[in-house]
């Protein structure tokens, strides 16, 4: 995915290798394309379906009105609705007329909205239509809808008329997916050349996101911001091969719980065990309830009892007094990849010298909010993935900051996004299951901030799964814990 300003830099450059407006119509076959897919879906046709177009100032608006003019000559009753009636993009405009499209106006102030012939308003046109195309601005706007395009998108989804956004929800940030007023919530989104951080970062406001190829591609750096795919996680989950051994697969410590959080070593030794085809060893109190729920698991009372691994899991359930405390500093010690959760990271966000033997290792944090406040000083603030990154270039670690949309960010500046598709993962001890997850991976040897994407995947296809079909049904941890072997199997299935 790329940003604004990249997408705009390439364009230029595309577009002064073509012709004048050639790359509009492309775009907007694309945008007329996939309205008719969604009319036939929603009615069943095109001909004679009712589509109003929410047409703002400039290209956005060009795209809406020139797939507009498409719809019409394929028999779709289309209007107009224009915000900046002075600013409507002249070619687009004069297209949509020469079909016979309807126009209607509406002030900036949105209290004056044009009333057509036959007496239909431009509240009546989005009310009353079939679909509505969000053409209001594109990755040049920032901030909330106007008033009048907020009154009129509200309309739309008050009577619950689908809405196909062009490139993106008008009023949601572009690059950060941010929302700070009235904005569209899309049905499904069109897009052109390459997604935008936007597409991954506010998936609720975006539906499903439709590429359309304008060639694009060969003009555009390295992405800004990435999201696997199944088959990117599939490419680097360990999978013993016929010289493997339960060593060689890597062997995962995990210090986690206590007497009065026991479940939070149980859920996090648990996904260890089903990450991979290795060994997992636990150190720690609750090392009774471990070897009674994984009796694979070799468990110790203590990390120094505990054995050699490759990487270590620490944080959940250890508490932040002084036996929490001295856990992670026997961890810390080991000089080991480690995923430090939970409680780890608020001993370390107190205690300096803590932090500082943490900077010394391949390290993933996973805070939520709250714990990102703590670790660094700082609140999250709307750009996600820029508050990640600066955190990890700090930490000199990879972070993964927990939400609905996961943020992996590496010190080198790599970030990527994971949408959870659902709010399932939302649950008690969920986090302590992404936690076991993560230093399975890192034991296995891999990168931690590929560890940390690839478990956050998993994490949230196994949470679908455990749901099951949509809508779904509340589920605990260790229901999520339980679909893990079915998610892992799902990435590897074509």
């Amino acid at each position: 995915m790329w940003g604004a300003d990249r997408i705009r830099a390439a364009e230029d450059v595309l577009l002064a290798r073509t012709p004048e407006g050639a790359l509009m119509r492309r775009a907007a076959h694309g945008v007329g394309r996939y309205a008719a897919d969604l009319l036939r879906e929603h009615t069943g046709g095109v001909a004679g379906r009712r589509v109003t177009l929410l047409v703002g100032a400039g290209n956005n608006g060009g795209d809406a009105l020139w797939a507009g003019y498409e719809l019409r000559r394929g028999g779709a009753r289309v209007t107009a609705v224009l915000l900046a009636p002075d600013r409507a993009h002249p070619a687009g405009l004069a297209a949509f007329r020469r079909v016979r499209g309807r126009v209607l106006t509406g002030d900036s102030a949105g209290a004056g909205i044009g009333r057509a012939p036959d007496g239909d308003t431009a509240g009546d046109a989005v009310a009353g239509a079939h679909l509505v195309i969000d053409g209001i601005v594109g990755i040049s706007g920032r901030g909330a809808l106007r008033p009048a395009a907020a009154e009129l998108v509200a309309r739309a989804e008050a009577a619950g008329v689908p809405i196909l956004a062009v490139d993106l929800p008008s009023g949601v940030d572009p690059d950060t997916g941010a929302v700070d007023g009235p904005a569209v919530t899309a049905t499904a989104t069109v897009t052109f050349g390459g997604r935008k951080p936007v597409h991954a970062l506010a998936p609720h406001h975006c539906g499903p996101v439709r590429l359309v190829d304008i060639g694009l591609a060969p003009h555009l750096p390295d992405p800004d911001l990435y999201q696997l795919e199944a088959a990117d996680v599939a490419a680097r989950w360990p999978v013993p091969g016929p010289a493997d051994d339960k060593y060689t697969q890597g062997v995962v410590g995990i210090a986690a719980g206590s007497a009065v959080y026991p479940g939070a070593a149980v859920l996090a030794t648990g996904a260890a065990v089903a990450a991979t085809s290795g060994m997992v060893r636990f150190a720690g109190g609750a090392a009774d309830q471990v070897r009674s729920r994984w009796p694979e698991v070799v468990a110790a009372g203590s990390v120094a009892d505990t054995g050699r691994v490759q990487a270590w899991t620490v944080g959940p359930g250890i508490g932040t007094g002084g036996t929490g405390r001295d856990v992670l500093a026997s961890v810390l010690d080991a000089g080991l990849p480690c995923c430090l959760d939970a409680d780890a990271i608020t001993l370390i966000g107190a205690d300096p010298n803590l932090a500082d033997a943490a900077y010394e290792l391949p390290a993933v944090y996973t805070p939520h909010d709250r714990e990102f406040a703590r670790l660094t000083g700082a609140e999250v603030g709307p750009d996600r993935v820029g508050a990640a990154r600066a955190a990890a270039a700090k930490l000199r670690a990879t972070v993964l900051l927990k939400g609905n949309v996961t943020v992996v960010a590496a010190p080198d500046g790599r970030a990527l996004a994971n949408p959870a598709g659902s709010s399932w993962a939302a649950t008690a001890g969920s986090g302590d299951v992404l936690s076991g997850l993560i230093g399975a991976l890192l034991a296995a040897g891999l990168d931690p901030w590929w560890a940390a994407g690839c478990a956050a995947f998993v994490h949230a296809r196994a949470a679908q799964i455990a749901a099951g079909p949509p809508p779904g049904i509340p589920i605990g941890a260790s229901a999520l814990l339980a679909a893990i072997p079915e998610a892992i199997r799902q990435t590897r299935t074509p």
